[in-house]
């Protein structure tokens, strides 16, 4: 078939592109702007780019999916509609790219794109559809000719639930994306709880509130009995953690931090759940380099540390904080800087206090203009929840020189930082601005 994609650039939508490039469809896409990922998809998989949307693009088109970003106004939309062409949004055309695929569906509130590398790691032989890029295959998508797949399942707006689970992994349970489930606590829930429900095999974390009650045959990770003797290292400047996982023995995975156990935690018995050997578990395991944008170290020089985090939830942000407050000490950095995009209005309302919480421990702070990801406009005075730092309210960054440069509307520069750990989070276009790419 011929394929278009409305939106081909976002991270999750690029993914669907490339695997049904991988089983055997032409794509072809359009986005806004060009980017890395449409640069890819040209290249490596020979699709047409259209920047930015246009009504033409659709033409000749089997099938058109869209991302749940793209409005009804859109031109390619209506013009599909006119000229009848299959028209699905991506939570809906999941149902028949998955259909008949035997899928290892990693869901969760956070942490859940780092276990589907870890899982894609030990399960070397299955496709892979992950909303991130892997250190390891260099894409967010991995290609093999079988049926197997793990799928990154996406509870944003309950798509996971169109994702056929073969096994469903949860790493935890916490109320996020509320505006989608209306604020309905019971709805939001209750979408987990049909998640989980659709697989014929559950790995998840009991320690987790939710997760704990939960009525069902699973495999159950106790973090605080299971995972014991964290400890980490440095293997070439680059964080690693070591742990010891029930009666398995010893573990080394990259990356730092008690989330870090507990991710590769899930991952590892998920992988022996299906008959993968221990050894070779352990082995590719410490194969495993991490994915983009998180804990990303951009810059790594003796004095001067430069890291991308794409932590855009307090919950995320406070567990980066932890281990880069471990990792400075471990470096010999006395102070952290922290660059914060916030991401989407709604969030950051709903989750203000523990935002303004989770950067205790920070000598500077930066924060910069929301990224609405299509919201509309709400003032939020972060100037004064955040009174109680050292704050520079700025209009973006950049990596220049050798240097971070705070800067004003104007272009101006506020703050500069060229030694220290400097970390930047969200969600936006603060990973091309703090690699000096915007």
């Amino acid at each position: 078939m011929k394929i278009h994609f409305i939106g081909i650039g976002g991270i999750g939508i690029s993914a669907l592109a490339k695997f049904m490039a991988g089983e055997g469809h032409a794509i072809s896409g359009s986005d806004m702007r060009q980017s890395e990922i449409t640069d890819e998809l040209a290249l490596k998989y020979g699709a047409k780019i259209t920047i930015p949307h246009h009504p033409d693009a659709v033409e000749g088109a089997d099938m058109v999916i869209h991302s749940a970003a793209v409005r009804k106004n859109n031109p390619e939309y209506l013009r599909a509609k006119e000229l009848g062409i299959p028209l699905y949004a991506r939570k809906e055309a999941l149902k028949f790219i998955l259909e008949k695929k035997r899928v290892y569906a990693v869901g969760g509130a956070h942490g859940k794109s780092t276990t589907s590398a870890m899982l894609a790691e030990l399960l070397p032989e299955a496709n892979a559809v992950i909303g991130a890029i892997s250190k390891t295959f260099h894409s967010n998508v991995r290609t093999a000719p079988n049926d197997a797949v793990v799928f990154e399942a996406d509870e944003s707006d309950a798509s996971f639930l169109n994702a056929n689970p073969y096994m469903a992994i949860v790493t935890n349970v916490e109320p996020e994306h509320m505006e989608y489930y209306e604020y309905d606590l019971a709805r939001f829930y209750g979408a987990y709880e049909k998640f989980l429900s659709l697989a014929k095999v559950r790995v998840i974390n009991a320690e987790d509130p939710f997760l704990a009650d939960l009525k069902m045959e699973a495999i159950r990770l106790y973090p605080g009995r299971d995972i014991a003797n964290i400890d980490y290292t440095l293997i070439d400047g680059v964080p690693h953690t070591r742990f010891e996982l029930k009666d398995l023995g010893a573990f080394e995975v990259f990356g730092m931090g008690e989330h870090i156990a507990l991710d590769a935690a899930l991952a590892i018995l998920a992988a022996l759940h299906e008959g993968r050997d221990l050894e070779t578990v352990r082995a590719d395991l410490r194969r495993y380099k991490g994915i983009k944008k998180r804990f990303d170290i951009i810059e790594n020089r003796e004095n001067w540390i430069v890291v991308d985090d794409y932590g855009h939830h307090p919950t995320e942000i406070k567990a980066t904080m932890e281990a880069l407050k471990a990792y400075a000490a471990m470096r010999g950095f006395s102070k952290i800087r922290a660059i914060w995009q916030p991401h989407k209005y709604s969030r950051t309302i709903d989750n203000l206090p523990g935002f303004v919480d989770c950067f205790e421990g920070v000598d500077e702070l930066v924060i910069l203009p929301i990224w609405a990801a299509g919201e509309v406009e709400v003032p939020v005075d972060l100037k004064g929840a955040f009174a109680g730092y050292d704050l520079t309210m700025a209009s973006r960054v950049t990596k220049e020189g050798g240097a971070v440069k705070v800067l004003d509307e104007r272009g101006q520069e506020l703050r500069r930082f060229d030694e220290g750990l400097v970390v930047a989070f969200g969600a936006g276009d603060i990973t091309y601005q703090i690699r000096g790419l915007k």
